[in-house]
């Protein structure tokens, strides 16, 4: 049945589950690569699903000023639109709204077009809409995403703001199959983070977010927030850390019962030549990496990993480096995938404690990885 969550391993507050999307159930722990125009720069969408990957993202925003949502509708929906065989979602955009210095009221969000200028209103219901064209099997409702540090004050009203708008998304979606997801805010006050967390609750969602992340705060801040909304959030539904990719704040998160993440770095940064190994970053373009004929990381086994040399790469940062933000996308994508399995089998061994502890050593703030 869409929507049905079942919890199938449990360690600690660890999960191991299944999510029942309109296109085929997905395993959570899961990880969503981020196709921010319907596509994952430099990556095909079916490279994507190769890898393993059971669900993309997307962005309302962008879809909605190019093209449109009327026209991927017209197409099938998202997935037909890009290809990616498997499941979608999309995010509302209200972190692009708050990156772009957008003008927030009680109506909604008021922005420039990126594109001609214009300006652009953008309401919850007008969120939902767009998104049900779209088409993806997960929406999300349209928030307020606070950039911190921010004031006190400042953090509590967007907070009410955007339980006010989650109230109106949930009246204004149609009973057609999409899941919807509503959005904990609060920034890193943990008694707004608590309550953020019981209105949205009750207010009654598929899903839950936890959003305004990871922009800005220290991790120890963000996984203290993590932790005040998962103690709040209901236990029999999906839970969805947003922007998170990286590996320490990822496998905390799972420790404290996320199941679900999404963020641009991994290709983002395999784009400016860095790449996720089981030793730390690599920055590929140094010179000690020239002649040396071994793989990426000799404990992956990625299409990259089993076919070309850190020589080859290295050549790239100085020769191609827009293939060359093809080939560490690929294996910062695989990287980021046996991350997630690892985890995966660590809630059902219920050797959590072991598999954090590897992390810690590795990506916690004061290790550091050699990368080599």
């Amino acid at each position: 049945m869409t929507g049905e969550f079942s919890i199938l391993h449990r360690d600690g507050k660890a999960r191991l589950g299944r999510l029942h999307l309109r296109s085929g159930a997905v395993t959570t722990p899961l990880f969503m690569p981020v196709a921010t125009r319907a596509t994952v720069r430099l990556v095909p969408a079916w490279s994507v699903a190769d890898l393993g990957f059971e669900v993309l993202l997307s962005n309302t925003y962008h879809l909605l000023l190019r093209p449109g949502p009327e026209r991927v509708a017209k197409q099938g929906g998202l997935a037909r639109f890009h290809g990616f065989p498997k499941g979608t979602l999309t995010d509302s955009g209200g972190f692009q709204v708050m990156s772009l210095g957008a003008r927030f009221n009680e109506s909604g969000a008021r922005f420039r077009n990126v594109y001609d200028g214009s300006w652009v209103d953008l309401t919850p219901e007008g969120a939902v809409e767009a998104q049900r064209l779209i088409g993806a099997d997960v929406a999300m409702v349209l928030d307020v995403c606070t950039q911190l540090p921010a004031p006190q004050p400042v953090v509590a009203a967007n907070t009410a703001l955007s339980v006010r708008w989650a109230e109106r998304a949930k009246r204004a979606k149609e009973p057609d199959g999409q899941l919807q997801f509503g959005i904990v805010q609060g920034g890193v006050d943990l008694a707004l983070r608590r309550s953020s967390a019981l209105e949205i609750a009750e207010i009654g969602f598929d899903g839950y977010a936890i959003g305004g992340l990871a922009v800005g705060e220290t991790p120890v801040a963000t996984l203290e927030a993590v932790g005040a909304a998962c103690a709040i959030l209901p236990s029999d539904r999906p839970r969805y850390l947003m922007g998170v990719g990286d590996p320490y704040l990822l496998s905390h998160a799972i420790g404290l019962g996320v199941d679900m993440f999404d963020c641009v770095s991994p290709t983002r940064i395999g784009r400016h030549g860095v790449a996720l190994t089981a030793s730390g970053k690599m920055k590929i373009k140094a010179p000690r990496f020239a002649a040396d004929g071994r793989p990426l990381d000799e404990s992956c086994g990625c299409p990259v990993c089993q076919r070309v040399s850190r020589d080859f790469l290295n050549h790239l940062a100085h020769a191609d480096p827009v293939s060359l933000g093809f080939y560490l996308g690929m294996h910062n994508l695989a990287f980021q995938m046996g991350l997630i399995r690892q985890a995966r089998a660590a809630i059902e061994s219920k050797t959590m404690g072991i598999f954090l502890r590897r992390i810690e050593e590795v990506w916690s703030p004061e290790a550091k990885g050699s990368g080599d």
